[in-house]
């Protein structure tokens, strides 16, 4: 309904900064997850990354900083881009016969979050205008997301204090026209933040729905 749903969520991963044990355990937590919520009969993990606000842990955990932006990480053209980077032009098509959505899952992976919280857009209370494609280039692709400019319809949402045992799933694109395709989001600049709060450390993972 609004494209995001708040979820309590207990993992058994015991390191998030670990590949391997995000491959084998987490993977496998957060397919199940999705499908509860969404109703896909498949998901695809495809991507992980941890974020930190602290500068010295984003090196020693091969983390990227916190994005105070508001944004949408896939646009019409890079979602399907980035399925037939994934799986390939063979399997793209047959998946483009169907429904098929981007969600992704964020969550603490240590302690609680009283910095940088994630803001999250009501995906009923965007209009159609407001959509700033911005290009995201790397070495060996050229990505793409939107930049939501600042509208006074929209309605945000945030949930102060999150735990490692919860967690936000939200779906950033959808071929179904009659949902919520976006869900716009942000690092919050929380005014309640202790001034000895510990920083934010948390890992966003995007995922491949399908539907039969």
């Amino acid at each position: 309904t609004h494209g995001f749903v708040f979820a309590d969520h207990h993992t058994q991963v015991k390191d998030f900064t670990s590949e391997d044990e995000r491959k084998r355990v987490y993977d496998p937590e957060v397919a199940e997850l999705i499908k509860l919520h969404s109703g896909a009969s498949e998901v695809l993990v495809f991507d992980h990354t941890l974020r930190t606000s602290d500068e010295q842990a984003q090196q020693t955990m091969g983390a990227r900083p916190t994005v105070r932006g508001v944004h949408n990480d896939y646009t019409e053209t890079s979602a399907p881009r980035r399925l037939r980077e994934i799986v390939g032009d063979a399997e793209a098509e047959r998946r483009f016969g169907k429904r098929w959505a981007i969600i992704q899952v964020w969550r603490p992976i240590r302690r609680k979050v009283l910095v940088d919280p994630l803001a999250l857009c009501d995906g009923r209370t965007i209009p159609q205008k407001g959509f700033i494609l911005v290009q995201r280039r790397y070495k060996d692709r050229t990505g793409e997301v939107y930049h939501i400019s600042h509208n006074p319809e929209h309605v945000w949402f945030y949930f102060p204090e999150m735990e490692r045992s919860e967690a936000l799933v939200f779906k950033v694109f959808d071929t179904d026209a009659s949902t919520t395709r976006f869900t716009a989001h942000t690092a919050l600049d929380d005014p309640n933040t202790p001034a000895d709060a510990w920083p934010r450390e948390s890992i966003e993972t995007r995922t491949f729905a399908f539907w039969d």
